[in-house]
């Protein structure tokens, strides 16, 4: 193992404890010396992290610190290139600028070889299905759904036919061919599914809604999660 790396996996072991603890558990947790866990403990103080203890005591990592060259390995730069580029492909305009900026940020921050592995990760996105109308909406409904405001839409279902909804939009759900609009629907008075590209006009209102979007997630996730996919085609 690099020392770039097992300084990250102390680092990712000091973040699962909320008490001190001692050396010698952390050095049989990482399957190193207690030594060298001293002394790995010295570099990341000097890297700037605010580790309070001493040895026979414990110690512990103070929230907050992050040390940019040792964020991510390779396989966790990887699934950040993956996920950016399925963003960019399948979300909304100003989503897929901010996944290609937010890479721009990582590689910033990012040692040469692992920088390198952002340019050169072969695992590809292919097209995907483009945006229809109603999905312009989209940056909208994630507004809404940050700051829990109700959205006034209309919307015709599979067979065409419209109505006119209120609705407490509280999560998107992104698939290859279509948007959907996780929501609490007050013409229902339950939890119903909207798909973007059927919604034909939308308004976002000033009025938030009466619970707290947790825990609908909460409420939805253990009555329609796993129904999800299968209303699709709704």
């Amino acid at each position: 193992m690099s020392r770039a790396a097992r300084l990250l996996d102390l680092l990712q072991a000091f973040r699962r404890y909320k008490r001190p603890v001692s050396g010698a558990s952390l050095a049989e947790e990482l399957g190193v010396s207690l030594r060298t866990i001293y002394r790995d403990i010295e570099t990341l103080k000097s890297q700037g992290a605010a580790i309070d203890g001493e040895a026979g005591v414990g110690f512990v990592l103070k929230p907050g610190f992050m040390l940019p060259p040792l964020m991510f390995s390779e396989d966790e730069i990887e699934a950040l290139v993956l996920g950016s580029r399925w963003v960019a492909e399948r979300a909304d305009l100003p989503l897929g600028q901010a996944a290609r900026s937010a890479l721009v940020k990582i590689a910033a921050v990012l040692p040469d070889d692992l920088r390198a592995g952002l340019d050169d990760s072969t695992l590809l996105i292919g097209p995907g299905a483009p945006l229809a109308a109603g999905e312009s909406e989209l940056p909208l409904i994630r507004d809404a759904i940050r700051k829990q405001r109700k959205i006034s839409i209309s919307y015709a279902d599979v067979n065409g036919v419209c109505s006119e909804r209120v609705i407490w939009p509280i999560a998107l759900a992104f698939f290859d061919k279509a948007r959907m609009v996780v929501s609490w629907c007050e013409l229902r008075n339950d939890f119903r599914h909207f798909r973007a590209d059927r919604i034909i006009s939308l308004s976002v209102s000033s009025n938030g809604y009466p619970q707290r979007r947790a825990a609908l997630m909460k409420q939805w996730q253990a009555k329609e999660g796993i129904h999800l996919r299968s209303r699709l085609g709704d």
